[in-house]
Formats: C-alpha cells, structure tokens, sequence
C-alpha cells in the first residue's frame, strides 16, 4: 500500500492549486466562503470555467471529455478545490447520472445526454427519497406502468434538491409491484422535468432558503428509450450510483479549509488577555476534530490505492467515509457555533450592505442546514448496518 504522492502527483496539485488562484473569481469564492446561497447561474458560471479549461468531468473517458486524471489526481483535484472555495459542482450530472450512463446507457443515450451534462445545458436532479421511504429507499411506492412506448408515472419525491432548477430528473419507480423482494421491480427512469403532469413545490429551510423540494407525478408520460439498463433492475443501478456518492461525502478539502478558518477565527477571540484557542477544552475540542480528519484523509487513500490496484469501484465499506466525513462537518460547524457566540446570528450593518464578516456569517442557518449530512445519502445508521452485513458479515 502507498499513500505517499509521487512527485509528478506534487507536480499536479501544484498546478492545480495555482490555476484555482487565478481562475476562481473572487465574488463566487465569497459566496461559498460566507456560506450564502448559491443559485443556478453562480453554480453554472464555475462549471463553464471548467469545461472550458477541460476540467469538468474529471472520472469521464477521455472519448467523452474526461481528463485521462488517475484517481489519486481526481482526489487531489477534489481535495484543492474544497480548500480554495469553489462553488461545488452541480453532481446530479456529473457525477451521478454521468457515470450511470456510462457504464448502463445505450449508445443513443450516451449521445444524447452526456455532451449536453459536459456543456452545462442540462442541469439534472435525482428522484429517490419518498416520504415514507428515505434511508428504507427498498419501499418506494412511485409506480410507473407501461403503456406501448411509454412509462406513466404516478407519486411523489421529497427532499429533491434542485428540482426547481433543474431540466432533467433520474428516477427510481416502481415497474413491479409483485416483485418477491422490494428489491426487485424497481427501474431507473430519465425524463424532462418539463413534462406535463410534473409539478415542483418548495420546501423552506429553517434559513428561510430554498434548496430541497417535494415532486409531484401525475400520469406522466415518459418514453420507453428512457429506461435505463433492464426494466425491474434499477437497484443494480442505484447500488452502483450510491458507490461514488458516497465516496464523494467526506469532503476533505472542504473540511480542512473550515478547520484552518475555525482555529484563526478562535485565536483572534480574546477575553481577559486569553484568545480561545488558549482554553484548555475548547483546543481539545479541535485536536480531536484535527485528528480524526486526518484519520479520514489517511482512510480515503487507502480507498484511492485499493480502487488503482484493483481497477474496481467503491465496496460497500466506502460507507466508513461518508460516516466520518459527515460527522467531522457537523462537529466543525457546532464548535464554530461555540467560537462565535452571540455573532453567529445573522447581521446586517447599519447600511443593510452585508454580513459581519466571511466566517460568521450566515453561521447559524449553516449549522441548522449540517444536520442534515449524516442523513442523506443513506443515514448514517443505515451506513453501519451496511458495513456491518457487507464487510464484517455479521
């Protein structure tokens, strides 16, 4: 095993991290630094500067645009972004729906839709959680019957991020609702979001933001060719799918960044001649949240260098990141609750021009929204079960 970079991996992170200097417009890196809204247009604007640079689909074949990176250069690519402040990519295409099809798509699917997911002209959504069935997703109960050349669509979608923006949802319905296991019966839908019979209503936050959305089906009519792989195995596809999301949730560099911001902020904090970081437990606090976010950086190497000997994706115990990832961000968000005190409620100045400064604002609705992490993407306790019957056999 080696989790050491090679000097030509060095070479490329510094190439990387000096073209994020000079190419991450300062006004988009504001908006993520100070944790404010990020819209469609911000959210395209970064992805157009990457597929002009070729950066955009970095696990693609280079036959459909990708970079050619190897995964440990992916993972440093990744990583220096979190670190730098860019807005994230709008994965729902790029790193979800884009690699199902590639690897499950026909090739008149793969024409169709990858080259309008590499230019940034389709913005995609994922339809999976139900409202009685998030983390159990084996219980969907959106139906979707074949009728001649077409799949008519019945039920509902909750949490949809996206959906409000979004020109095209990925789907998971139900073709079989005899199916022995809940397993089965399930199939992996692609269709226009601007489809009669689709009607999209906003679920408010608490930050009074709006991100996530409920999905409603009525009798709507999807073609045949949209059907991906075989009909009744859309779980196959989904398994293969949650793999890389999964993989994706640790959100390292993000992560180190907001650490490095935390100890800064918590040193310039001085009460009777002690900053913070001189608190005996509060810097207990963040060596335990330092430590355990280099224990994950080790952990997802040696992902990284099972995943180049082998050649094969993620297993199911990639759930140890996405566990870890997401409870290293909602640690770092309460002690930066803790660091910032009564500043961490929203403010405005006198002249309604803007918040107190990058690491306090929007602090409060940002840890309300982190609560969220170690749900999505199959709860946390859904994970240890996974890890549990898959690796360990129990």
């Amino acid at each position: 095993m080696d989790l050491k970079f090679s000097a030509e991996e060095i070479a490329f992170r510094d190439e990387v991290r000096g073209w994020l200097r000079e190419n991450l417009a300062a006004d988009l890196r504001e908006k993520v630094i100070s944790g404010r809204d990020l819209g469609r247009e911000d959210l395209l604007r970064w992805h157009k500067t990457l597929a002009r640079k070729g950066w955009i689909a970095q696990a693609w074949p280079e036959e459909w645009g990708g970079t050619g990176w190897s995964l440990t250069q992916r993972a440093i690519f990744d990583e220096e972004c979190g670190f730098a402040g860019t807005p994230p990519l709008i994965s729902f295409g790029l790193a979800m729906c884009g690699p199902v099809l590639l690897r499950f798509g026909t090739d008149a699917q793969k024409k169709r839709f990858l080259p309008r997911i590499y230019d940034g002209e389709d913005v995609w959504c994922q339809g999976y959680s139900e409202p009685g069935s998030g983390s159990d997703l084996a219980s969907l109960k959106t139906s979707a019957v074949r009728k001649g050349d077409r799949y008519v669509v019945n039920g509902q979608k909750i949490w949809t991020s996206g959906a409000h923006y979004a020109d095209w949802i990925f789907c998971l319905v139900r073709t079989d609702s005899g199916s022995p296991k809940r397993q089965e019966g399930i199939s992996f839908l692609l269709f226009d979001m601007k489809t009669p019979g689709i009607t999209v209503r906003p679920l408010m936050l608490m930050a009074s933001t709006h991100h996530v959305n409920e999905v409603f089906f009525d009798n709507v009519e999807v073609p045949v060719e949209n059907l991906v792989f075989e009909e009744g195995k859309g779980w196959t596809v989904a398994k293969y799918l949650l793999g890389y999301e999964r993989m994706n949730t640790g959100r390292i560099g993000t992560s180190k960044r907001e650490l490095a911001q935390l100890k800064a902020f918590a040193a310039q904090q001085v009460v009777d001649g002690c900053s913070l970081m001189d608190d005996v437990r509060f810097r207990d606090k963040v060596a335990r949240v330092e430590v355990e976010l280099m224990a994950l950086e080790i952990t997802s190497l040696r992902f990284l260098d099972r995943m180049r000997r082998t050649g094969q994706p993620p297993g199911a115990d990639v759930s140890m990141l996405k566990i870890k990832g997401t409870e290293i961000q909602q640690a770092l968000t309460e002690l930066m609750m803790q660091a910032a005190g009564p500043l961490a409620q929203p403010y405005k100045r006198a002249d309604g021009s803007g918040d107190l400064d990058e690491f306090t604002a929007g602090l409060a609705p940002r840890y309300c929204n982190f609560r969220k992490t170690t749900i999505y993407a199959g709860s946390n306790e859904i994970q240890r079960n996974i890890i549990a019957k898959m690796t360990l056999g129990l």
